[in-house]
């Protein structure tokens, strides 16, 4: 069977990785110089590592209902780990208001579920961005720039110019995901692949990891969803 597979190529990368995206693709993650005939034998030697990760069904669950919800009294939405009801009112800002629900006036909600989104992304980068210096500086590390991205298949991702970016949508997941996916990325600018050294680091950091991970697997495909 064919595997297909995305290179990607970097001056400043020194060794080779591969990762398997939540879409089921395959990236490399290769220096500059390296020869293609390399990185199809490393792909080769990893055939039945990335066969059991592409068809991993607890990583790539289906959806439980199509994604797209509207902007109607009595729907909900997921903030911070629970979902909170959707009020369509006047609010005093004319703008999307949240206490103990989401109140959303009438002329924004007839816009569509983007004006959710524009609202999760506010509060992302309001409750993300901080909690990257704070662990920066607990770990001690440096990084580039840190943002919040619109990434369909990456809760986080550390470039090898050391700039972080985060998914908007992990503003829907409990503070101890959001910590999880913050600590494993800027472990990365200490130990750039997923070994032993990195997990350490990680669980040094966020004794509650593990709790993270799973609540990510058997969660995460809610987060995905745009409502």
């Amino acid at each position: 069977m064919e595997l297909n597979y995305t290179i990607i190529r970097s001056p400043r990368r020194r060794k080779l990785t591969i990762t398997v995206e939540r879409d089921r693709s395959v990236v490399v993650h290769a220096p500059e110089s390296t020869p293609e005939a390399k990185i199809r034998q490393v792909v080769e030697s990893k055939r039945q590592w990335l066969y059991e990760k592409i068809h991993h069904g607890q990583k790539y669950p289906e959806l439980p209902h199509p994604p797209g919800k509207e902007l109607v009294n009595g729907e909900s939405a997921l903030y911070l780990g629970r979902n909170y009801r959707i009020a369509i009112t006047s609010t005093a800002s004319g703008q999307v208001e949240f206490s103990r629900r989401f109140d959303i006036p009438p002329e924004l909600a007839e816009q569509g579920g983007h004006v959710l989104i524009d609202w999760y992304a506010s509060r992302a980068r309001q409750k993300v961005l901080p909690r990257v210096k704070h662990y920066a500086s607990q770990l001690g590390v440096e990084y580039g720039k840190a943002e919040i991205s619109n990434s369909k298949f990456r809760w986080g991702s550390c470039t090898v110019n050391n700039n972080l970016s985060f998914n908007w949508r992990l503003i829907k997941a409990p503070m101890l995901v959001i910590d999880y996916v913050v600590v494993h990325e800027l472990a990365h600018l200490i130990e750039p692949n997923h070994t032993p050294r990195f997990w350490n680091i990680v669980r040094a950091q966020h004794p509650m990891a593990e709790k993270a991970k799973d609540w990510l697997k058997e969660h995460g495909v809610l987060l995905e969803q745009n409502l």
